[in-house]
């Protein structure tokens, strides 16, 4: 029986093969808000990314055979950190509008002095903030929106294959226009909210310089405070359409980004 003999090409191929996927779903996986948080470890981060990358491996077909200490390799590599990274960015603007909207809705009503640790981020953040997140976080998993998120980084490989060209640059200048989408987004979530509230603050101001002897500031604040938490009760009614609809808009995003590489 003849011995099995491997070739330098046929070796950079299997780890071409593996090792690539893994860097674009590892930095996916890193980079999303519900998996790369402080809350889960990195090595069970790096095991899922391990272990989709090894279901994903046989799907993806030839990579380019390249030298593993080459110049090419390392722009392949860096491509692919990317791609990933950029994916996961375009996901993470999705939560992170909802913390901004809290936290402007908290701080019109008087509720920004009551903060919370943000386990998942690290950082202090209002409590309505902290609120919105979790809501948003057991929707987002409730509608298997982590499923469609992993979709889209398989469909990746599909869509932009592995090689020296990544995301085109005007996906890049996308990308950090996507950072004003999302204050925009989260401007009129909590337009109605800082509205109705910054509607109470005038009244008050009007009764205060109707009548100066009279402290209206020191009832304006736990009338405002009540006021602003009836307008979020009121406001949780639309919460899931206003979900539905920005997650789509960010489905539609990433989509579009690997549908305009080069």
């Amino acid at each position: 029986m003849e011995p099995i003999a491997f070739s330098t090409d046929v070796i950079g191929q299997w780890v071409g093969q593996h090792l690539w996927p893994l860097f674009r779903i590892g930095s996916f996986m890193m980079a999303i808000p519900f998996i790369g948080t402080n809350l889960v470890p990195a090595r069970v981060r790096l095991g899922l990314a391990l272990l989709m990358t090894f279901l994903v491996a046989p799907l993806i077909g030839d990579v380019p055979r390249v030298d593993a200490l080459s110049a090419d390799a390392v722009v392949i590599t860096l491509q692919q950190v990317l791609i990933g990274a950029g994916l996961g960015f375009a996901l993470t603007a999705l939560f992170q509008l909802f913390v901004i909207g809290g936290q402007m809705i908290a701080m019109q009503m008087g509720l920004g002095f009551a903060s919370a640790v943000d386990p998942s981020n690290g950082v202090s953040v209002p409590v309505l903030s902290q609120i919105y997140s979790i809501t948003v976080t057991l929707l987002f998993l409730a509608m298997n929106g982590h499923l469609v998120a992993f979709e889209i980084i398989v469909e990746s490989f599909n869509m932009l294959p592995i090689g020296t060209t990544g995301l085109a640059s005007e996906t890049y200048w996308q990308l950090a226009h996507r950072i004003s989408w999302m204050f925009v987004s989260a401007m009129l979530l909590a337009l109605p909210a800082v509205s109705a509230v910054f509607i109470v603050n005038i009244s008050f101001g009007v009764m205060t310089r109707a009548a100066p002897q009279m402290n209206i500031f020191s009832l304006g604040f736990p009338i405002g405070l009540i006021f602003g938490l009836f307008a979020i009760w009121v406001l949780h009614a639309n919460f899931l359409p206003h979900f539905e609809d920005y997650t789509r808009q960010t489905f539609a995003f990433m989509r579009d980004m690997l549908a305009a590489a080069p």
